[in-house]
């Protein structure tokens, strides 16, 4: 199997094996990092037990690859269609990115910034963003008049490859070119390291489709998203960011 074709078990049992939990043939990530979890193989009834165990009662997981449908006592959230692109031709380093709009500065993100970028996915909602998402490397940002405006990051990291994720832009700044910068940025650095870039978009989010395609990026194929949540308790739990409904 290739892997992206099961991107978030090859990254929890791969590269990212120190921000995981795993019980046997289900993984997930640490909590507060991502709500993201996996299964090795199609879940069966013991599979769903397992993520029950690992994510605790009333919590939420988010699954992809192998999704199957969840059972009786969990509560489907969202369940939606996406599509995964790659971008083998995106190779431009950091420096000719930057020299392309000199007009904006880039800023790395971090530790300092989780509740601005938390606040920027809440309102623009690209995908699920932990408050400790940013652990997982490379988030880079823009800024107007000191508030952050636009961001993206890399999230999923099977061997070889590595996802860019949470970009958002926020509404009174869109249309500036801010978004396809700060995912060329991410791609580059990626890119420097050897590994490949891909990202994800609903299947029916077509401006968004059109600007990758235009930066480089090729479909790879059609995915779906899973979120489901775990019976039991939830209070205290907050809900993770998830996808708009669209349509």
């Amino acid at each position: 199997m290739h892997p992206l074709d099961n991107p978030v078990w090859a990254a929890l049992t791969g590269p990212q094996r120190a921000v995981a939990e795993r019980v046997g043939s289900v993984a997930r990530y640490l909590p507060g990092v991502s709500p993201f979890g996996a299964f090795a193989e199609p879940p069966g009834p013991d599979d769903w037990r397992a993520m029950e165990r690992l994510v605790g009662p009333g919590a939420v997981a988010i699954v992809t690859g192998h999704t199957g449908h969840p059972p009786d006592g969990w509560a489907l959230e969202y369940d939606g269609q996406g599509i995964q692109l790659t971008a083998a031709h995106l190779l431009a380093g950091t420096a000719d990115v930057a020299a392309n709009r000199p007009d904006i500065d880039v800023v790395p993100l971090g530790a300092a910034e989780a509740d601005e970028m938390v606040a920027l996915v809440q309102l623009t909602r690209p995908g699920p963003f932990s408050p400790r998402t940013f652990e997982l490397g490379g988030y880079v940002g823009v800024r107007h008049e000191g508030v952050l405006v636009a961001m993206a990051g890399q999230r999923f990291r099977p061997e070889g490859w590595c996802e860019i994720s949470a970009v958002a832009t926020h509404p009174d700044h869109r249309r500036q070119g801010l978004g396809e910068h700060v995912v060329r940025m991410v791609a580059a650095g990626i890119a420097a390291r050897g590994e490949t870039a891909f990202l994800h978009t609903a299947a029916d989010n077509t401006n968004a489709i059109r600007l990758y395609e235009a930066m480089g990026f090729t479909l790879r194929r059609r995915v779906r998203f899973v979120a489901a949540r775990a019976p039991g308790d939830a209070t205290g739990i907050p809900p993770p960011t998830l996808p708009p409904a669209r349509g």
